[in-house]
């Protein structure tokens, strides 16, 4: 309506020779006329629409957010299951017919380190872990052979402090060293390193709290503490309050171009043992039982670097990794039978080295190959009052390590391997091994 009239209106004043002064002036009354009762209803309007805005912020006030609780249901089906795994190894091992394995001038853990002879199925591992909420995840890992069941791992772990920071709590595996974290199935080679027999058995877990930060630097940075309950070996269960050990570690890395990356790390493990038993052969060659008690501290390097062409791993990749250690012990050592007679008291003292260095090729897609060489110095021992009568030998015990393995997808490896094996004095043994893993499930990826 508006514009026509205007139309009109112009076309009114373009035409003077139809139109008078009188028809002039009151078309342009008209025209002013209709423009403020055009602006009064836009105006009205205007008022309105605010009102209308106004009701609806205070209605959105009045009425409270949804509120999150456990037992409301996921917005996704199955959102909140768990991921679930089971890893299942066996295989063959042709070794010789040693009833007790033992590596020459180490204190044993006291579980008898290798493999059953031929066929066997190794510890099946059952793996539940999810997120809990915006603020914690949860992981749980059982071992499961011949009706016995052994949790490895169950930990909480923070998901947003923040900061480059992690807060991990409950039974874990200590984040010292660089396969310490590893389980079996993720191990490059069949058999475990002589480095880690010695020092810790398998590897080194603890109950207790772990703390890590990652530097917001472009190089990576990580830095860990534990505090734990320190009953595994080297340490013993003393059943007590406090900390019974605790750990330290550093780790750097990077990558370097396109195709290689690496990583170093320092770590530091100190615990103590009450009445840590092992058994020694004594001057006449009879295995005489000992108990330690006294301090253990463990210093650990350790350094791995990697190769894919441009990055893809695919087909062609090598990965190096060796890592030392330096362990000191010192305290007493109850020697119970043999020439120690009814028993002797003697103070122990022991400085040992040791590590080992591997490399793992895959020369095309599916396959790999590797070599992993072993060593052990056994160090200075002094075994105070009963050194007349427990031998001290400075054998250093070795073992060399070559497999080859056929990977048809991520979730299944066979793996043939044969070991030379150095690790007691006077033998030497030539060992096969046939392996399988396959994992059932969802399972996360591995550490770098």
């Amino acid at each position: 309506m508006l514009r026509p009239a205007l139309l009109a209106a112009a076309v009114a004043v373009a035409s003077p020779a139809h139109a008078d002064d009188a028809d002039l002036a009151a078309l342009r009354a008209e025209v002013k006329a209709m423009k403020a009762d055009y602006e009064t209803r836009i105006q009205a309007l205007e008022a309105r629409l605010a009102k209308a805005e106004a009701s609806a912020a205070n209605a959105a006030q009045a009425s409270p957010p949804p509120q999150d609780t456990a037992s409301s249901a996921p917005s996704t089906p199955g959102a909140f299951n768990p991921e679930i795994s089971v890893i299942l190894q066996g295989g063959y091992a042709h070794l010789k017919d040693i009833p007790e394995r033992r590596i020459t001038g180490f204190l044993p853990d006291g579980t008898a380190p290798g493999s059953t002879r031929g066929f066997s199925v190794d510890d099946s591992e059952l793996v539940l872990a999810s997120n809990v909420d915006p603020y914690f995840r949860g992981y749980f890992n059982a071992t499961l052979n011949d009706g016995k069941v052994g949790v490895e791992e169950a930990w909480f772990q923070t998901l947003a402090l923040g900061q480059g920071l992690t807060l991990k709590g409950g039974r874990f595996r200590s984040g010292i060293g660089y396969q310490n974290e590893q389980h079996p199935h993720a191990w490059d080679f069949t058999t475990n390193n002589l480095m880690y027999e010695a020092l810790f058995g398998e590897g080194y877990g603890n109950d207790g709290l772990q703390l890590r930060w990652v530097a917001p630097t472009e190089l990576f940075t990580e830095l860990g503490a534990e505090i734990g309950r320190g009953a595994n070996f080297p340490g013993t269960d003393r059943n007590r309050n406090g900390v019974g050990s605790y750990a330290l570690y550093g780790h750097v890395g990077g990558d370097v171009g396109g195709s290689h990356s690496w990583r170093g790390g320092l770590s530091y493990l100190s615990t103590r043992a009450a009445e840590r038993s092992s058994t020694l052969a004594d001057f006449a060659g009879t295995d005489v039982n000992t108990a330690f008690t006294g301090d253990s501290k463990t210093w650990l390097a350790d350094f791995v670097w990697k190769w894919a062409p441009l990055g893809n791993s695919t087909v062609h990749n090598v990965k190096f990794a060796a890592e030392a250690f330096r362990r000191e012990e010192s305290g007493s050592l109850n020697c119970a039978d043999g020439m120690c007679g009814a028993g002797s008291l003697g103070t122990y003292q022991a400085t040992q080295y040791g590590g080992y260095a591997q490399a793992v090729y895959q020369f095309m897609p599916h396959w790999r190959a590797g070599y992993r060489y072993d060593l052990l110095d056994p160090g200075s021992r002094d075994f105070g009052l009963n050194n007349p009568k427990l031998p001290r030998s400075d054998y250093q015990p070795t073992r060399h390590s070559l497999m080859v393995d056929y990977s048809p997808s991520e979730f299944s490896r066979w793996r043939l391997q044969y070991t030379k094996d150095k690790a007691s004095e006077g033998q030497d043994e030539n060992q096969w091994y046939v392996q399988y893993i396959f994992s059932l499930g969802t399972h996360g990826a591995h550490s770098f």
